[in-house]
């Protein structure tokens, strides 16, 4: 698809929320949920069920040779989506045109998707640095845990971001590691059992950080849950 495309249709989910109300924001048939229909639903990028329980890329086996060669600091992964068309529109809908509206649906999905994975002690959106946050004005991964927090009745925790560092996205995948080396900051005494909640993961750097700094303060096992995952090729 071109990036025309993918930007007019960015600019559809954008000003449809407003417009449609409770249309589904990709066909426009009436939607009860006010997001999404579940025809929509039914044919959005699914992960394939055959994806390492550590990462969650797509793997013959139960764990894929790079968390066999070089396991992370989080455990497993719960993930909904392949960051692909039309979800990475969905995502960039929230994260870039304040389409908020979008939060719950991911919430939904996320908290649905968690019934079948073990159950957390705490959830910990994704922090950003407050530099960031001033200039978005809010931080998606917080309003995707908030709702997860309400629909599971799981206690929300928050860290710091410390260093704003440069946006991973921007950086090619063997630099992600080094640029978020060191960026966050939890409180001492965390104990249990601590999701990580994100919108999506590409390298998985961000999570393992975080997950690095939760083990250091007392966490004793730190999973991801994340809408969408960025397939690598293997």
């Amino acid at each position: 698809m071109s990036n025309l495309l993918k930007t007019f249709l960015d600019n559809c989910l954008f000003f449809g929320q407003g417009i449609f109300g409770s249309t589904c924001l990709l066909c426009g048939a009436s939607s009860d949920a006010g997001d999404l229909c579940q025809d929509c639903i039914n044919h959005l990028p699914y992960l394939p069920e055959a994806r390492c329980r550590i990462c969650a890329n797509p793997s013959a086996g139960p764990i894929c040779g790079s968390c066999l060669a070089k396991p992370p600091a989080f455990s497993r992964t719960l993930a909904i989506f392949s960051y692909d068309f039309p979800v990475d529109a969905l995502i960039r809908s929230l994260k870039y045109h304040e389409n908020l509206a979008l939060a719950p649906f991911f919430a939904k999905m996320l908290a649905e998707a968690a019934r079948h994975y073990p159950r957390p002690d705490y959830l910990l959106p994704v922090p950003m640095h407050p530099s960031r946050l001033r200039e978005r004005g809010f931080n998606q991964a917080q309003e995707i845990a908030r709702i997860v927090s309400r629909k599971t009745s799981i206690e929300m925790l928050h860290c710091a971001k410390t260093r704003d560092t440069s946006s991973q996205t921007s950086l090619p995948w063997q630099a992600r590691e080094k640029n978020v080396r060191g960026a966050f900051a939890c409180e001492s005494g965390i104990r249990g059992h601590v999701a990580v909640v994100d919108d999506v993961m590409t390298t998985g750097s961000t999570l393992n950080e975080l997950a690095k700094t939760l083990i250091e303060n007392g966490a004793t096992d730190v999973s991801a849950w994340v809408v969408a995952r960025a397939v690598k090729s293997v």
